[in-house]
């Protein structure tokens, strides 16, 4: 090949091949951009909300809002639960009780007044907490308070009552946390909270 013909060539290789690596860098900068700009996926729920609702009576809603832990293997009652209250951590100055739940404090709303394990309770919206016992009834608290994380701000003066309630030993194996009713009347019902092997239980009336 002369010089005139290499010269034309090396000029159309020029020529043509800028355009094409120009074309490249562009594809790579809006790959890049859609790869910034695309949504991300939400991510799942490791305790799920979760709420039950029953009526009691003619008019008298009750409410239960809370998330539901799994048991993933892991001991429970006396580990993941301590008894008694937790200790104090970075989040709780004091220790506290179990917020009967995950990620958020446990709600229970009664449209009207109730009596729990016979004792009186105004309508309203309560958090709802617990302290566990290995061996003797728990404590099952009401708090004014029912906002915020759990228990990890709980203050014992926000109390609205306080009831013992019987754990009760199950023979069926339950994997997710759950809140529900069972014998209705025309007049009450028992709420219990069910997880792994146990059973709380606490008898609402009119």
């Amino acid at each position: 090949m002369n010089s005139t013909g290499l010269l034309t060539a090396l000029l159309a290789l020029t020529v043509g091949g800028w355009p094409s690596l120009s074309a490249q860098e562009t594809q790579k900068t809006q790959d890049t951009q859609q790869m910034q700009e695309a949504p991300r996926l939400p991510r799942v729920a490791t305790s799920p909300k979760a709420s039950v609702v029953q009526r009691i009576g003619l008019d008298t809603d009750i409410t239960i809002v809370y998330s539901r832990p799994g048991v993933k293997g892991r001991k429970i009652w006396g580990e993941l639960v301590p008894y008694g209250l937790a200790p104090a951590n970075q989040y709780a100055p004091k220790p506290f009780p179990w917020r009967a739940g995950a990620n958020a404090t446990t709600t229970i709303e009664f449209s009207g007044p109730v009596k729990i394990q016979g004792k009186e309770l105004s309508a309203g919206k309560y958090g709802l907490h617990m302290i566990p016992d290995k061996d003797k009834d728990w404590i099952i608290i009401f708090s004014k308070n029912s906002s915020g994380a759990g228990s990890f701000k709980y203050m014992e003066d926000e109390d609205a009552l306080r009831v013992t309630a019987k754990p009760v030993t199950e023979t069926t194996f339950t994997e997710w946390l759950e809140f529900g009713f069972e014998n209705l009347s025309a007049t009450g019902a028992t709420c219990y909270l069910r997880w792994e092997k146990l059973k709380i239980p606490f008898e609402l009336s009119l």
